[in-house]
């Protein structure tokens, strides 16, 4: 009875600093101001890069989109870095007019060649706005507009834009939405409480100048993941969280979840990878109290096998955590028109817990394949 007695205190705790944790998400979304294009003609100078490694079967989509953009051709620079393909994507790019193909010819190994790419891309690149996104999003026509419009309006240092699935095939895919939704939120969120955390670089934006201020990926070469969220760190810190998220359904980039299990751990284990090198400790301090969160669950569910007080905690923790996350993908999944996803939530909070602690441990210690490469 004593231990069912400090179990509970214990899980109280837990489950009361996750709370705390998404209503923090939750109030940071809602400080996020909707952008409101204009109308205003943008004057600023942009380069959009793209690294690429083997991806000829999408390609062709992501640069008909760029070539399709509705912003001045004379300030607009699109650059593709063939990263050692095996296929024909360089090929592929090499037949659009209008964009430009750097090649990558690193022959010693490296642990990062995507932030070797866009490093080299970079110091050809005569923008002043640097976008980057991947080879295999998609965006509308008033993509790029509408990210000029709101740097040009603002002047941050580094903007944050958000990122989608679509085109889902089956209900892992779907799964995956809602999970990226909820990802791409808290990064947002933690924006809007001026603690900036994470972003995406399939839609990042920042000043070309402030990357080269920072010393650019110095510092953080080493490591396979961590041109987009490691950057914002640095940016951040150097600027004083001079860093927008931009919330306007035009600047969404699409792209596609993850055909199999094995892709998608493998992916989340290389974005979990990073978490390592944040600077700002209270991040790392605040990961760990959501990994024992939610590994608090786990065990109460086990212990509850043999002994039913368990489940009943089980049971508390489960609802309000459904309710709470509930309540913070509502406003999200609104703004990416995905309201629909939210069905899937109550059956997926059992399969995320599990989730959490496996990414929270192999994220963090091992080697991954990524692009048909072996990284850490």
């Amino acid at each position: 009875m004593e231990v069912l007695t400090v179990v509970s205190y214990l899980s109280s705790f837990l489950t009361l600093i996750y709370l705390f944790v998404v209503f923090g998400f939750i109030r940071g979304w809602h400080k996020l101001i909707p952008f409101q294009y204009k109308g205003k003609k943008g004057v600023t100078s942009v380069s959009i890069i793209i690294a690429a490694r083997n991806e000829a079967e999408s390609i062709h989509r992501t640069i008909e989109a760029l070539l399709a953009q509705d912003y001045d051709k004379n300030l607009t620079e699109i650059i593709f870095i063939d990263d050692h393909s095996t296929d024909n994507t360089a090929e592929i790019v090499r037949s659009y007019a209008g964009v430009k193909l750097i090649t990558l010819n690193e022959d010693r190994a490296l642990n990062s060649y995507k932030k070797k790419a866009i490093q080299t891309a970079i110091g050809q690149a005569r923008g002043s706005l640097i976008i980057t996104t991947d080879a295999d999003c998609r965006m509308g026509t008033s993509w790029l507009k509408t990210i000029v419009a709101y740097y040009e309006e603002n002047g941050f240092k580094m903007i944050s834009s958000p990122v989608a699935y679509d085109e889902e095939k089956s209900f892992f895919e779907r799964s995956q939405s809602l999970e990226f939704l909820y990802l791409i939120g808290l990064g947002a969120s933690t924006i809007g409480n001026n603690k900036p955390s994470t972003c995406n670089g399939a839609n990042l934006a920042y000043e070309r100048e402030a990357f080269y201020e920072v010393g650019g990926f110095q510092g953080i070469d080493d490591l396979a993941s961590g041109d987009d969220e490691l950057l914002l760190h640095k940016i951040a810190a150097r600027y004083n969280n001079q860093i927008g998220f931009l919330r306007n359904r035009d600047a969404i980039v699409y792209t596609h979840a993850k055909p199999n299990l094995s892709e998608f751990l493998q992916q989340r284990r290389r974005w979990a990878s990073k978490s390592t090198r944040y600077k700002n400790k209270s991040i790392i301090v605040l990961g760990v109290f959501i990994w024992f969160f939610n590994l608090s669950i786990l065990l109460n569910l086990l212990t509850g096998i043999f002994f039913i007080g368990f489940l009943k905690i089980v049971l508390i923790q489960l609802a309000l955590k459904i309710l709470v996350e509930y309540i913070f993908l509502t406003g999200v999944t609104r703004f990416a028109q995905r309201t629909s996803l939210l069905v899937l939530l109550p059956v997926l909070n059992v399969l995320h817990v599990l989730y959490i602690i496996y990414i929270g441990v192999a994220g963090n210690s091992g080697k991954y394949n990524w692009k048909g490469r072996m990284v850490k």
